[in-house]
């Protein structure tokens, strides 16, 4: 497995973001995700369609632009009951993605990957979560999509959910289910991507 670690170490307190970053943010009227990094919904499918037996419905999509930035560079481990299609429009960043789902009486395993535009290189420009999995991104540098004062952007891309987002259907992973899917070291590499009021203390 690559070593998980945080290029950009997620502040301990609101960081002030880079004046691109701002610019980003205020074009497309971003904000703040509890996840970390910045979000709008830009699309909600207006048919309803069952879900859960029949006993509730969810629009058919949603769709969010999600942005990463240097002072909000992680996106912390959560799950949706729906599966997430990805689409990259700039920036770089890593994924992790724990398939608590395909364990077989013992630990998850663990899928990590690049997204950026050096598709040559093995990275990523659409990928597909599918439901019930945990996932986790970070921010990592990009020198190509730096403004001209050497300023980074943030890794900017849109999340279209299948069927569509409701909160119910969405958890973080705590500490605790953190250890019964990962072994030790794998849980030393990647608590930091748990998020802050869900890491229980020791």
């Amino acid at each position: 497995m690559t070593r998980t670690h945080p290029p950009f170490p997620p502040p301990s307190q609101p960081t002030n973001e880079t004046p691109p970053a701002t610019q980003t943010i205020q074009s497309l009227d971003l904000h703040p995700h509890p996840e970390g990094g910045y979000y709008q919904e830009t699309f909600r499918h207006p048919q309803e369609i069952p879900i859960a037996n029949g006993t509730a419905t969810r629009s058919a999509s949603t769709r969010i632009h999600y942005l990463l930035t240097p002072g909000s560079p992680l996106g912390a481990f959560h799950r949706n009951k729906s599966r997430t299609v990805h689409t990259l429009h700039r920036g770089r960043g890593r994924y992790v993605v724990i398939h608590a789902d395909e364990r077989k009486g013992g630990k998850a395993p663990v899928e990590e990957f690049v997204v950026g535009h050096d598709v040559e290189r093995g990275e990523k420009v659409e990928w597909v979560v599918e439901g019930g999995k945990w996932k986790g991104s970070y921010l990592l540098p990009e020198k190509e999509y730096e403004d001209d004062d050497g300023e980074e952007r943030g890794l900017l891309i849109t999340e279209t959910v299948e069927p569509g987002f409701a909160i119910e259907d969405h958890d973080f992973l705590s500490l605790q289910e953190m250890k019964e899917l990962l072994t030790p070291e794998q849980v030393e590499e990647m608590a930091w991507m748990l998020r802050e009021n869900s890491i229980e203390k020791q």
